[in-house]
C-alpha cells in the first residue's frame, strides 16, 4: 500500500495569510502545508481522503493523472470538502463515488447541489453521494473491478461526531479530539496511523502534539505520522527531533509504503 500525503496542514494552510511567525516565513519546504488531504493506493485501487480547497494544486503536483476510484469524507468543514468540484477532470475516466455518512452528506447536498442534482448540466462533476456508516465496512472499486475495503470508524471533532478509516493496516484520524472506546478496537495491529496533532498548546476542537502522542501510545501503530498541523506546531526540522522513533510529521509530497 502507498500513501501520498496531499497536504498536512490545518484549515488556514501554512503559511498562514499574513503572518511573519519562523514557521509561515521558514524556507525548509517541509513547513508549507497545504490543507490536509492524503491518496492511499492499494490493489490498484485509488482512494482520496478528503478533499479540500487546495486539491486542485494538489493534483498538478502529483507525478502523473491517474484514476481515483472514490473519496472518502471525513466531515462536512470546508477545507476537508471545498475542493469536491475540482474532481471534474478525474470523471473523464470514470464517476468517482463520494463516501459519506449521511449527516454529512446532506450538508454537501445543500452546499453544492449542482454537483448532486438528479438531472445534472454538462461539465458537472460526476461523484455520485454514497452513504456510509461507521463500524460498517464497505468497498471501493476499481476501473478494472478491484476492490479494497474501508472501515469507517467513530471519533469526534470537539463536540462534532465524524469519521476515521481504515484501510487495511492503515488508518486515517483527522480533527479528533476524542474517540469511543470502540474505536480502540478496530485500531489494533496497525502498521502506520495518520493522526492530528495540530499545535503545542491544547485547543477544544484538536489534539495538541502531547494529546497525539498520547493516542500514539496507547494505539501502539508500527508507524504514525501527524497530520493537519498547525503554524503552530513549530519548525518541522525542530520537533521531528523531539518525537519518538516511531513518530513522524508528514509533510506535503511525503510517500510511505506500508
Amino acid at each position: 500500500m502507498k500513501i501520498t500525503i496531499l497536504g498536512s496542514g490545518t484549515s488556514t494552510g501554512v503559511p498562514q495569510v499574513g503572518c511573519t511567525c519562523p514557521v509561515c516565513t521558514s524556507t525548509d519546504p517541509r513547513d508549507k502545508r497545504l490543507r490536509c488531504s492524503g491518496l492511499i493506493e492499494s490493489g490498484g485501487v485509488r482512494i482520496l481522503v478528503d478533499c479540500g480547497p487546495d486539491f486542485r494544486e494538489q493534483s498538478l503536483r502529483l507525478p502523473d493523472f491517474q484514476p481515483i476510484d472514490g473519496v472518502l469524507i471525513t466531515h462536512e468543514h470546508y477545507d476537508h470538502v471545498g475542493g469536491l468540484d475540482d474532481l471534474r477532470p478525474f470523471c473523464h475516466f470514470h464517476d468517482v463515488p463520494v463516501y459519506a455518512e449521511p449527516y454529512t452528506a446532506e450538508r454537501l447536498m445543500n452546499r453544492i447541489p449542482y454537483c448532486f442534482a438528479e438531472h445534472p448540466y454538462p461539465g458537472v462533476p460526476r461523484i455520485p453521494l454514497v452513504r456510509v456508516e461507521p463500524n460498517v465496512p464497505f468497498q471501493v472499486v476499481g476501473g478494472a473491478g478491484q476492490k479494497v475495503e474501508v472501515l469507517p470508524l467513530r471519533v469526534v471533532h470537539g463536540r462534532l461526531p465524524i469519521l476515521g478509516f481504515r484501510i487495511g493496516n492503515v488508518a486515517w484520524i483527522t480533527d479528533m479530539t476524542e474517540m469511543p472506546e470502540e474505536t480502540y478496537a478496530h485500531l489494533e495491529g496497525l502498521n502506520c496511523l495518520f493522526m492530528n496533532a495540530l499545535r503545542v498548546t491544547p485547543h477544544p476542537t484538536h489534539q495538541s502534539l502531547a494529546q497525539a502522542l498520547e493516542q500514539v501510545e496507547r494505539i501502539r501503530p508500527r508507524e504514525a505520522y501527524f497530520i493537519h498541523a498547525s503554524h503552530q506546531l513549530g519548525l518541522h526540522a525542530e520537533v521531528e527531533p523531539t518525537l519518538p522513533p516511531h513518530v513522524h510529521l508528514a509533510y506535503d509530497g511525503l510517500v510511505i509504503e506500508a
